[in-house]
């Protein structure tokens, strides 16, 4: 009977054990197995290949330079978006007319499809009839922008701040909501005791706000960073990670490898996973994520 109640937590443990065992670490074992194989394009394995695929493609000429762009990608992303929720979060959270109506509204760009979204600001960026030149024309800034045929994804230049652009768009409603979760557990009365001290606003925010606020913005950029790293359906449907691969990430790049070396793709994907580790790790040292706020 002892063991029987020794084994109930495994009913409710357990399904969660299976689900994380299939999605996640059979996936990843398949990986790592999949990048030390030599793989057609057609998916056929052709035997195993040691480290023929990491080799091949640590000496791709483009690889470093888009590990490179890849990292900036994530950090632009990712810090802008906490920057910009931030402000909305403590706008949000005060009273006044309409804010039921613009919390709504806040949550458009993220309910969209990230596809469906990125399609619509790339046909927005049409050099000939998008929306954007239209209002370029009218506010006189087209030849100060490359002119009428200018098209904006098509160069590396103008292309990746409207890529960063847009997967902050997305980006910035769930991160919001997860920091007016925050704010709404912390108490009244650390802001009354503060404004009874004479705290100004703005100390009031640096020293009892941003601490308190922590836990919530640690997560929230957390998985922000995650995604952005994986990012796929932003690039991909803006620009293909073009001209050349001036604007692909590493995902994007994993994608390009598949059609031509499977093996080197699954190679690839190693990599994006152990930077994603890596990145993960540098943050939490950064953020000190298990230190006690003061």
């Amino acid at each position: 009977m002892k063991r029987l109640r020794a084994l109930e937590p495994l009913a409710w443990v357990g399904p969660a054990v299976v689900l994380i065992a299939v999605v996640v670490i059979w996936p990843v074992v398949e990986m790592v197995k999949s990048s030390f194989l030599k793989i057609s394009r057609f998916g056929v394995v052709q035997g195993p290949n040691g480290t023929a695929n990491y080799e091949k493609l640590f000496n791709e000429k483009d690889f470093g330079d888009i590990m490179f762009l890849s990292v900036i990608w994530v950090v632009a992303v990712v810090s802008l978006t906490v920057v910009i929720s931030l402000a909305l979060a403590q706008l949000f959270n005060q009273r006044f007319p309409g804010r039921k109506v613009a919390r709504w509204a806040l949550i458009a760009p993220w309910a969209a499809s990230v596809l469906m979204t990125a399609i619509i600001f790339k046909w927005m960026l049409d050099p000939e009839v998008g929306v954007i030149n239209m209002i370029r024309l009218k506010l006189g800034l087209i030849d100060a922008m490359g002119g009428a045929s200018a098209d904006q994804l098509g160069d590396a230049s103008t292309a990746m701040p409207w890529l960063v652009f847009v997967a902050v768009f997305v980006s910035v409603p769930f991160t919001t909501y997860a920091l007016l979760a925050g704010l709404a557990t912390i108490p009244a009365d650390v802001y009354e005791a503060a404004k009874m001290d004479g705290a100004t606003k703005l100390r009031t925010y640096w020293s009892i706000t941003l601490p308190l606020l922590r836990p919530a913005l640690t997560v929230a950029a957390l998985i922000n960073l995650m995604n952005v790293f994986n990012s796929f359906p932003i690039i991909w449907a803006m620009t293909h990670g073009q001209p050349g691969y001036s604007t692909a990430t590493s995902t994007i790049f994993m994608y390009i490898l598949k059609g031509s070396n499977i093996g080197e793709s699954a190679a690839m994907s190693v990599v994006n996973f152990g930077m994603v580790i890596v990145l993960t790790a540098i943050f939490l040292r950064v953020s000190r994520w298990n230190k006690e706020v003061a």
